[in-house]
């Protein structure tokens, strides 16, 4: 989850700067993802960004429900849109197969 959160944020920063109008940044290194996501006023953040404020933007969408088809399908999903995907991340994700 760590993972998709990494790779999110990054597609979140390009959805956020081209919203703008600016070109979309070359992906900078892992560690310095996270300062240059904090450091664009603005833009969308999987710290800061609410998963519903996500959802309602078209470019954020297309990313949740690309790299996140879980998050997009998940039935509680209502209860959770106030959070952020970062506060979401610290539980375990739902498991699909029933035990026996």
């Amino acid at each position: 989850m760590t993972a998709s959160l990494a790779g999110l944020a990054l597609a979140l920063a390009a959805v956020g700067a081209h919203a703008q109008g600016a070109p979309a940044p070359a992906a900078p290194a892992p560690a310095a993802a996270a300062a240059a996501i904090a450091a664009a006023p603005g833009a969308m953040s999987v710290e800061k960004t609410s998963i519903g404020d996500l959802l309602a933007d078209p470019g954020a969408k297309a990313v949740i429900e690309k790299d996140m088809p879980k998050l997009a399908a998940y039935p509680g999903l209502d209860q959770i849109k106030g959070m952020t995907l970062r506060d979401i991340s610290v539980y375990p994700e739902p498991n699909s197969t029933t035990p026996s």
